[in-house]
């Protein structure tokens, strides 16, 4: 089937189906544009929970389908590929995780939200890299805290609150690769140029970034700012909305290794444009979690919503 056709079906599908496509600011170029709304995780947190669709096709990976599902259970979530995964969310086994903060009494768990929903129903509250700072802020500084998954983030945050989290050591493999040298040689061959960069990216790069923010708040900064070219420290994927939003200005992404200018998660570019109308028109793979955990782990995500306002 020719890519204009599936495109047709997928339009045709959603509207016969009620089914609303949910796209992450990662996803490739051609997903975004059909998609009803494309934003960062806090952005497609909201989304999905004031949907009124029968269905909701989350072009993303599993733990961000995961959460749509908790927050609006009554919809069936479907993600066009059930291996898309994370590698950050992978990096917090729930099992151990349970036993990390046994041995952490008296602290509150706040939880990144690229995280399983096991993760999510062991935590107090959620956060996004839009709102964590803010997440943070909300509890007294006499009131000890764990931070999970992500090591980088959280020392961001720890620098820029004076907090002493205990923090989980996991990664994201797309934002923790990339290298203060690439950059450094970047910003020598374009000095002009401003670098963003995303807090899941390793404090020796934040230290060098003209500014950190969540992967809308790079293509805010974008739209606003009046400099003409940027260094972007980040997902490939964000290119083609600073694009659209700033045609006139030029984004280089930081790539993550010598043999390419791209920065790509391989789970994240998993989902195509077959697999999206697969998904829809077979009405599968579809994310089944049981009311028990579907109950424990919208807890926390809904306390992060009321912190930062729905």
């Amino acid at each position: 089937m020719k890519q204009d056709h599936i495109i047709e079906e997928i339009k045709r599908l959603k509207q016969k189906k009620n089914a609303l496509i949910l796209a992450h600011y990662y996803q490739v170029p051609e997903i975004q544009e059909l998609a009803d709304f494309v934003g960062d995780s806090l952005g497609l947190s909201r989304q999905a929970a004031n949907a009124n669709a029968e269905i909701i096709v989350f072009a993303g990976v599993h733990f961000m389908a995961e959460t749509a599902k908790i927050v609006n259970p009554k919809s069936r979530v479907l993600l066009p590929d059930p291996a898309a995964g994370c590698s950050l969310a992978d990096s917090c086994p729930p099992d151990e995780f349970e036993r990390f903060i046994q041995q952490h009494p008296h602290h509150k768990v706040i939880s990144y939200i690229n995280c399983s929903a096991d993760v999510k129903a062991l935590s107090d509250v959620i956060c996004t890299s839009s709102n964590a700072l803010q997440i943070v802020r909300s509890f007294s500084e006499s009131q000890p805290l764990i931070f999970a998954p992500d090591k980088n983030l959280g020392g961001y945050v720890n620098r820029m609150t004076g907090r002493n989290m205990v923090i989980w050591n996991g990664t994201c493999e797309v934002h923790d690769i990339l290298s203060t040298e690439k950059i450094i040689q970047l910003k020598i061959e374009n000095p002009d140029a401003k670098l963003i960069a995303h807090p899941e990216c390793k404090a020796q790069v934040l230290e060098l970034a003209d500014f950190i923010g969540s992967t809308t708040g790079l293509l805010q900064f974008t739209i606003r700012d009046d400099s003409k070219k940027y260094i972007v420290a980040t997902e490939t994927g964000i290119l083609h909305q600073m694009k659209k939003s700033s045609p006139d200005k030029e984004f280089i992404i930081v790539p993550s290794d010598t043999t390419c200018s791209c920065n790509d998660c391989p789970y994240m570019k998993m989902n195509t444009l077959e697999k999206l109308y697969l998904c829809l028109k077979n009405e599968a793979p579809e994310i089944v979690l049981s009311d028990e955990l579907i109950n424990r782990a919208r807890v926390p995500i809904e306390r992060m919503l009321e912190i930062s306002g729905k």
